[in-house]
C-alpha cells in the first residue's frame, strides 16, 4: 500500500501549473504531500492493529516502531505509542508494556485517555501479581479523572466505578476479604445503570462467606436467590446460604436449602450441568457430613437419600450409601443398615476391578466387616435374650443350693 501511494504522488495526472502562482503551487503541493502522509501513517496504525489481533504481537510492535522512527504527527505518534504498549501486552512483555505506558503518560498526561492508561496500568500490574501498585494505579484513575475535569460526566463517573470494581477485584483475588466486602458493598449502593449487580452480589456474599459474617452472609444470599432465580451462580449461592445457616447453628434450615439445590429444576440443571453437579454434590456431602459429626441423624440421612439419586454410578453411590448404612446404625435400625451395605456389596465385582480406584475396595471391605459386626450383635442380643428368658437365672437362690 505504500508503494501505491508512492506511485499516486508521482501520477503524470498533475494539476497545470501554469495556471497557477507560485504561492498556491507551494500550498497545494504540501496540502497534498501531508494528506497522503497521513494515510501512509493511518494504513500503518491499521496494519499494526490487524497483527496485534491476528495473534502477532512481535510483527505489529516492528510496524509501530518504524512510525514513532519518523516524523509522524502528534496523534499518529500518541496512537502508535498506546498501540505498542497493547502489543508488548499481548507479546507477554509485561515490563516493556509498563514502561511504554509510563512514557505515553509523561508525554500526554493531559489527554483525556491519561485515565483509561492508568486502568490499563492497573490490571497489568495485577496479571503481573504485584497487587499493591495495581490498587495505587486504580485510586490514580478516579484522582486523574477529576483534575482532568472531563466535560463528558457519563463517562468520568463509568470510570471511577471501573476503578472501584477493580480495587475490589484485587482485594478479592487476593483474599482480602473485609476490604474486598467493603468496596462491594459501596459499589453495589452507587446503583448505576452499567453495573453488572448480579456479579458484584454475587462477590460480595463469596467474600463475606469468607469472612464467615453469618448474618450478612444470610440476608445477601436470601436476597440473590429471590432477586436473581435464574443466576449460573445460584448453586453456589445457596450452598453458601445453606453453610451460614449450619454456622449459626440452624440446621434445619440449612439442610432445607441444600435439600433445595439437590432437588432443584431440571431447567435449571440443564443450562450448566456441570456447575450445578460440582454445588450439590459438595453442598450435600459438606452438610450431611456436618449434620453427622453434630449427632444430627434424620437430618443427615435426608440428605444422603437425595444424595444417592444424583448418579447411579458405584463410585459415587458406594460412599453414600456407607454413611447411610452408619446413620441406621446409629438409630439402631440394623435391618435397614445391613439393606444399606448389602447394595454395597452387590456392586463389589464392579468395584474391584483393575481399573476401579483402590478407595472403592476399601468401602467394600468396610461394608463387609460392618455386616458381619451387625450379625455378630444380633446373634450377641438374641443369645442374652434367651439367657433372661432361662428358667435357671429366674429360680430363687435358695434353689442353687
Amino acid at each position: 500500500m505504500m508503494l501505491a501511494f508512492a506511485a499516486l504522488a508521482e501520477s503524470p495526472t498533475a494539476p497545470d501549473f501554469g495556471t497557477m502562482t507560485s504561492s498556491n503551487i507551494v500550498s497545494h503541493d504540501a496540502t497534498a504531500g501531508q494528506k497522503i502522509s497521513e494515510q501512509n501513517f493511518q494504513v500503518q496504525l491499521d496494519l499494526a492493529t490487524q497483527q496485534r489481533h491476528d495473534k502477532s504481537p512481535a510483527l505489529a510492535m516492528q510496524t509501530l516502531i518504524s512510525i514513532l522512527e519518523t516524523n509522524a504527527p502528534t496523534e499518529f505518534r500518541r496512537k502508535a505509542l498506546f498501540e505498542l504498549a497493547l502489543a508488548a501486552q499481548d507479546n507477554s512483555d509485561y515490563v516493556r508494556a509498563q514502561q511504554i505506558f509510563s512514557q505515553y503518560l509523561q508525554l500526554y498526561s493531559e489527554d483525556a485517555s491519561a485515565p483509561e492508561v492508568l486502568l490499563r496500568q492497573g490490571l497489568l500490574y495485577r496479571d503481573m501479581g504485584v497487587n499493591t501498585l495495581a490498587i495505587s494505579k486504580f485510586y490514580s484513575v478516579m484522582s486523574t479523572a477529576l483534575k482532568l475535569k472531563l466535560d463528558n460526566i457519563d463517562y468520568y463517573k463509568t470510570l471511577v466505578l471501573q476503578a472501584q470494581t477493580e480495587i475490589a477485584e484485587t482485594y478479592y483475588l487476593q483474599g482480602d476479604f473485609a476490604d474486598a466486602s467493603d468496596f462491594f458493598a459501596r459499589i453495589i449502593k452507587a446503583d448505576s445503570p452499567s453495573l453488572n449487580k448480579e456479579l458484584i452480589e454475587y462477590k460480595l456474599i463469596r467474600s463475606l462467606g469468607y469472612m464467615t459474617n453469618h448474618a450478612e452472609t444470610i440476608a445477601r444470599a436470601q436476597f440473590f436467590l429471590d432477586t436473581h432465580p435464574a443466576s449460573q451462580d445460584l448453586p453456589e449461592v445457596r450452598f453458601i446460604l445453606a453453610s451460614a445457616y449450619k454456622g449459626v447453628g440452624r440446621n434445619e434450615d440449612a439442610m432445607k436449602q441444600v435439600l433445595l439445590l439437590l432437588q432443584s429444576e431440571q431447567e435449571n440443571v440443564r443450562k450448566n450441568p456441570d456447575v450445578w453437579a460440582y454445588w450439590q454434590r459438595r453442598a450435600g456431602n459438606e452438610i450431611a457430613n456436618q449434620l453427622y459429626k453434630d449427632a444430627d441423624y434424620l437430618d443427615a440421612l435426608q440428605i444422603y437419600q437425595s444424595l444417592a439419586n444424583l448418579d447411579p454410578s458405584a463410585a459415587w453411590q458406594a460412599p453414600v450409601r456407607y454413611q447411610i448404612g452408619l446413620i441406621y446404625e446409629q438409630l439402631q435400625q440394623w435391618d435397614k443398615a445391613t439393606n444399606s451395605y448389602g447394595l454395597i456389596l452387590a456392586r463389589q465385582a464392579e468395584m474391584t476391578q483393575s481399573n476401579s480406584p483402590p478407595s472403592l475396595g476399601s468401602i467394600c471391605d468396610m461394608a463387609q466387616w460392618r455386616t458381619q459386626y451387625i450379625g455378630w450383635m444380633e446373634k450377641a442380643r438374641n443369645t442374652n435374650q434367651e439367657l433372661q428368658r432361662s428358667p435357671l437365672l429366674k429360680a430363687p437362690a435358695t434353689a442353687l443350693r
